[in-house]
């Protein structure tokens, strides 16, 4: 029997595997397993998703081993996602040079140091790594290790080993050496060490054993007053909303994207001769208009200012090259007039030559600010209002006339367009500007511009950037011309570490160093590795190259003893002092990484006695989010960009600026003289192996380090002063990695499949630069977890819904299920939160009382979505009283925040409004808006799969994620400072890596929110078991709680399913299911507990005892007492029969005699009768034996055996066919 089922399993792997370098998420692939050990010779998973595995046995010499392969059960997934991952050869070798690629590169993980570590994640890390230990050169069971992993590379279906033996635990570092010198990536998990033939991430749920799963307990009664709610409503067949065959048709229609076409009015049909005459008129108006202003004194006096701009002397060749070329490509540094010139240039061009009412410039800025202040600024340079022949369109807000010629707008809302008019019918010209910042949207146009420009040969494609270093657009669209616009700029004198140490004869010691004055860094504290940070590989491979011959001893010294992870506030308060001292006239500016640091340093600097002098020093912080959309901001921001006004100040004061990095590009201050740039910018980087955004310091490209210095050389010769030595700017990278390499990419995927452009990864590979395979699996997969595509990549009708919102699909999906459950108001509030800052202020020397006053808007709900939407509505009053301002000042509230909020809420309304999901009256979209048990809920359904489990210990909690495994919440989130949080669950909108994966925000929800609102719930092996997120999430109770679940669960997403599909339809019609839904999710008590691994369930409520380890196959039985006498027939046969490719096995049971129950068994269209047993569970595991029985049976027919097994197979091949 054993052989015959290791001939089915080869048939198996034949079908479905691919020798991919791709890390497959254990629950979605077939993994491949070699166990060492001396004594054992099988290995269960502690996940209930377990998969084929190769098996050594070793002889008792350990001379030779063999080994032999080993069928074990998979969840019905498996092999369907499995061939999801499979490559087309070409892409497989792009994939090994990526990976190559990134072996080599230094900031990424390095395995081996990573490992070493891990006790923050795992504190139940037991390995010995004693120095003796350490010390041996050669273990005996190297060899084997040796031998061991050639058979692994060899092999065409194993993935990767696994072993549990402590022997190879005690000398992991030797083993991983030598699979490192063998090409092979390893890891040590706790008490399981792996080697496999692509990247492992940091975490493996299903090689934790110590995973919470969880026993689920309903009160009797609560379960019973559900199930009769329910049944109520099952029973009232016609008012169940049965989908008609009209409502499908409608989810394939983009009639509901009309409401886009209003953000380009189209171009009225050119056809007839009086429409031509009107046309001509408007041209010739628009000619006068032109001429009448350029003669006006203001005017000329215009005229004159636009004619000592750098771009100026460029005017003619510029437009030559536009004439003659679909795609331009212009460079030139900031300040030099491109972006406010060019676009005036073409226009002024088109009216001069009759053609200005036929001719249509789109100028795509990538923020907000700067398209609504670009476009202020060209109108007054052409002595117009807004609306006449220049306008602008941002989110939902846009001034633009009949006569609009010139429109600035974000980049998103081109691709909008994109939505409803696939060739930009009528446009002329397309700007996009700022392209060297690489914006993921820009990529994005960038892709789509150069499939539409063929079709549209009149169309002219116009790419201008900030930096030289633009051949790469050039030849992305083959060869394109460029033309440069050289700006003036004085010379800059640069001082490096070790010339700034030189000249001001600072001494660096090892604890002068710090950056903390005035922070609170427990968090640090808590977080803080031994791991070397991706700053400090950087600089000590630099270091050792270094020349430093002709510089002091003491400037030596110093340099021994630089801390690289510090930003150096000591010394930057010498610099300037020793600025300050020298009395030389200017402006300083200093670069630093973000608001925290700035505050931190501006405090520093202000108990100084010279730097805080404000007579002598004015002190000035400039940060990227003051660039708001609020209209104060907004004229601050122009007035600094364009009529150079100087910051009001005492005459004889320095001014010193404290800036980000958004002052590189997007904000010009002229009179700066001199630069301190510490040479780090805080990023995102998005870790695709462990699916997790991280937020660290790093090192800055030579690019931003040129730009950081230009800014010193705009008014006169400048000095620059970097706080890191040149060696180190020697290492930098050339350029920032683009956008797309570096962030999730669900709303960019979402997008793709709403523009009907093809399959996503085909589409991302054409990009400037892709990004890797993995990244766009992930967003995929969670494009399809959260039901916005289905399996086959289609857009769902709730995928529609979602790119029709210009937020992330999660706060999407939120949005949509406030509406659909009639609960919008705080739905909006959250996801307006989630959209912005942090409303809550935390100021360093007022911090408890901060904390105090968030904890009383928490209320106890251990939630900071709930808090947001008390300290919003708590305003809403205050300003309705006029003490807005005074409320927030009690409440360290930020104003500016919630009023941003408040607006960002009127948009999303209106956009919901126009999907149709929103009825007309408050009082039903409202109507269940203090209900908190259904706010939790919603939040859940959007927030899913952010999913953290709660595990209370004596004074602390535990918490898990899928991808992180241990993760800590942020200080300042309302269960951060919880000691004991009474819910099992936290849904969290962001985590985010910076030494540890910490939630920065979250909400408590109980098992019956994540059953129901939570994505797919799949049944498990045993009777009462529900697994969610491929078999992470699992859950234990009673059979008919289980089924409850089920059914209830299903009812709620036919439910939305029809909503969706008909907006008008009244969901208060299905009361009982409402109320029933209500009911569960308002009274479920979190009774349950969480148990771990292999731990029995020994509830009274489960029947038979059920053993949380995954079943073995037939051939194998396992006699761990997972039912009676080991035997799990059910699960073997479900594994055989889908692995086989069909439908599950159904089963029907019926009452035979008083006590006795046979069952049924059906599946490939075959039935098989049980013996009678004494319960449905027995009579049920008995049909399956039978069924089992048969097909293992082998049939004599003639001379040669037919497997029946292999028939299925076969059958199910043909099918295929």
């Amino acid at each position: 029997m054993k052989d015959h089922h290791h001939h089915h399993h080869h048939h198996h792997q034949s079908l479905n595997s691919s020798s991919t370098t791709l890390y497959i998420p254990p629950h979605q692939r077939l993994k491949s397993i070699i166990v060492s050990s001396s004594s054992q010779t099988s290995i269960q998973s502690s996940s209930s998703v377990s998969t084929p595995s190769l098996e050594f046995n070793w002889k008792q010499n350990h001379n030779n081993f063999t080994s032999k392969p080993r069928n074990t059960s998979s969840n019905s997934n498996s092999s369907s996602s499995f061939s999801h991952y499979q490559q087309p050869p070409l892409q497989q070798q792009q994939q090994h040079q990526q990976q190559q690629q990134q072996k080599n590169n230094l900031l990424d993980y390095n395995h081996t140091s990573e490992l070493i570590n891990r006790s923050d994640v795992q504190p139940d890390f037991d390995v010995d790594t004693s120095s003796s230990l350490m010390e041996i050169s050669n273990f005996d069971g190297l060899d084997e290790w040796k031998r061991k992993l050639t058979l692994l590379i060899r092999s065409k279906n194993e993935q990767e080993v696994v072993s549990k033996d402590k022997r190879d635990r005690n000398n992991f570092e030797q083993i991983a050496n030598l699979a490192t010198k063998m090409g092979l990536y390893s890891h040590l998990y706790a008490r399981v060490f792996v080697i496999s033939k692509v990247p492992l991430p940091n975490y493996r749920f299903d090689l934790d054993d110590k995973r919470p799963q969880r026993e689920v307990v309903i009160q009797f009664g609560l379960q019973r007053r559900v199930e009769t709610l329910l049944s109520e409503y099952i029973s009232k067949e016609p008012t169940r909303g049965t989908l008609s065959d009209g409502f499908f048709s409608r989810s394939s229609s983009t009639g509901s994207l009309s409401g886009y076409e209003g953000f380009f009015e189209q171009q009225e049909p050119q056809t007839s001769a009086v429409m031509e005459k009107i046309l001509r008129r408007r041209s010739l108006h628009l000619l006068d208009q032109q001429q009448a202003w350029k003669e006006s004194e203001e005017g000329e006096k215009m005229q004159r200012f636009r004619r000592g701009l750098p771009s100026y002397k460029e005017r003619d060749v510029l437009l030559k090259t536009i004439s003659r070329n679909q795609v331009v490509v212009i460079t030139g540094e900031t300040g030099c007039g491109k972006t406010t010139q060019i676009p005036q240039y073409i226009l002024e061009a088109e009216i001069e030559a009759g053609r200005g009412s036929n001719c249509s410039i789109i100028c795509t800025q990538p923020r907000r600010i700067s398209a609504m202040a670009v476009s202020e600024r060209v109108a007054a340079e052409r002595g117009e209002n807004l609306g006449e022949s220049v306008g602008y369109r941002v989110r939902l807000e846009g001034i633009k006339g009949r006569d609009t010629r010139l429109l600035f707008c974000t980049t998103g809302i081109l691709l909008r367009r994109l939505l409803v008019d696939r060739n930009l019918k009528g446009v002329s010209y397309v700007i996009v500007d700022e392209i060297h910042e690489r914006g993921m949207n820009e990529d994005f146009l960038l892709i789509v511009l150069k499939e539409i420009l063929p079709h549209r040969p009149e169309l002219r494609l116009i790419l201008m950037s900030a930096t030289l270093n633009a051949d790469q657009f050039s030849s992305y669209f083959g060869g394109a011309p460029m033309v440069h616009i050289p700006g003036f700029t004085y010379p800059v004198r640069t001082h490096f570490l070790e010339d700034v140490l030189e000249m001001t004869g600072y001494r660096l010691t090892p604890s002068n160093q710090t950056d903390d004055y005035g922070q609170d860094k427990s968090w640090k504290k808590q977080t803080l590795r031994k791991r070397k940070s991706q700053i400090a590989f950087v600089v000590e491979d630099a270091l050792e190259v270094a020349n430093l011959k002709e510089y002091s001893s003491q400037t030596q010294n110093s340099l021994s003893c630089w801390n690289p992870d510090s930003i150096g506030f000591n010394l930057i308060e010498n610099v300037l002092c020793h600025l300050c001292n020298n009395e030389k006239p200017g402006a300083i500016l200093v670069f630093m990484t973000g608001w925290d640091d700035i505050n931190s340093l501006k405090d520093q600097l202000q108990a100084h006695p010279l730097l805080g002098d404000p007579s002598r020093v004015l002190l000035l912080a400039c940060h990227g989010s003051m660039a708001s959309s609020e209209q104060s901001d907004l004229s601050f921001m122009s007035e600094v960009q364009y009529h150079k006004v100087p910051f009001i100040c005492d005459e004889c004061a320095m001014r010193t600026m404290l800036s980000t990095n958004i002052a590189e590009t997007s904000i010009t201050i002229d009179d700066v003289v001199f630069v301190i740039d510490c040479g780090k910018a805080k990023e995102t980087s998005y870790d695709a192996l462990n699916n997790t955004p991280c937020l660290l310091p790093s090192w800055i490209s030579k690019a931003a380090a040129g730009q950081r210095r230009g800014r010193a050389g705009r008014v006169q010769p400048g000095e620059c002063f970097r706080l890191y030595p040149k060696c180190v700017y020697d290492a930098f990278a050339d350029n920032q990695l683009p956008e797309l390499l570096r962030t999730p990419l669900q709303s960019i995927c979402l997008q793709i499949k709403s523009l009907q452009l093809g399959s996503i990864s085909d589409f991302l590979s054409r990009a400037l630069q892709s990004p890797k395979l993995l990244s766009v699996q992930n967003a995929i997969e969670y494009l399809k977890i959260i039901g916005a595509l289905d399996e086959e990549e289609k857009l769902t009708i709730l995928g529609r819904h979602l790119s029709m919102l210009p937020v992330e699909p999660k706060l999407g999906k939120m949005l949509i299920m406030g509406a659909i459950f009639n609960c919008l108001d705080p739905i909006l509030t959250v996801v307006a939160g989630l959209s912005v800052r942090d409303p809550f202020l935390m100021p360093i020397d007022k911090k408890d009382l901060a904390e105090q006053a968030k904890s009383q808007f928490a209320a106890r709900d251990y939630s900071d979505h709930l808090a947001i939407i008390r300290a919003y509505e708590g305003w809403k009053d205050a300003e309705k009283e006029q003490s807005g301002y005074d409320y927030c000042w009690k409440n360290f509230l930020s104003a500016p925040t919630l009023k941003a909020i408040d607006s960002l809420r009127k948009e999303f309304f209106s956009l919901l409004k126009d999907t149709g999901l929103v009825d007309d009256d408050p009082n039903v979209y409202n109507g269940w808006s203090n209900d908190g048990a259904l706010i939790r809920a919603v939040i859940c359904t959007g927030l899913y799969p952010g999913i953290c489990s709660v595990v209370n210990k004596e004074t602390s909690v535990s918490l898990k994620t899928m991808e992180d495994g241990r993760v800590l919440l942020y200080s300042n989130s309302v269960n951060g400072r919880e000691s004991n949080i009474p819910y099992p669950w936290l849904v969290f909108n962001e985590k985010i890596k910076v030494n540890s994966v910490l939630l920065r925000d979250s909400t408590a929800i109980s098992d019956s929110v994540l059953l129901l609102f939570g994505g797919k719930v799949s049944i498990g092996e045993v009777d009462g078991h529900l697994k969610m997120l491929g078999g992470y999430l699992e859950f234990f109770m009673k059979p008919s709680l289980a089924e409850t679940y089920m059914n209830l669960k299903r009812e709620l997403e036919q439910l939305i399913q029809s909503k969706l599909l008909n907006p008008k339809m009244n969901i208060q019609a299905h009361g009982e299911l409402l109320s029933a839904v209500q009911l569960l999710i308002s009274e479920d008590q979190c009774d349950g507990k969480f148990v771990f691994g292999h731990q029995v369930l020994t509830s009274s409520n489960v029947t038979a005892a059920s053993v949380v380890t995954a079943p073995s196959p037939a051939g194998t039985i396992s006699r761990n007492g997972s039912g009676p006498g080991g035997d799990n027939s059910k699960s073997q046969l479900q594994t055989l029969v889908t692995r086989a490719g069909h439908e599950a096995p159904t089963y029907k049971t019926e009452q035979v005699r008083n006590s006795q129950f046979q069952a049924t068994v059906v599946f490939n269209g075959m039935q098989f009768v049980g013996q009678p047993c004494s319960n449905k569970k027995l009579a049920e595991k008995d049909a399956a034996a039978e069924a089992l029985q048969w097909l293992t049976r082998r049939l004599q027919a003639g001379p040669v055996d037919i497997d029946r097994m292999s028939m299925l197979l076969k059958q199910k091949r043909k099918l295929h066919h």
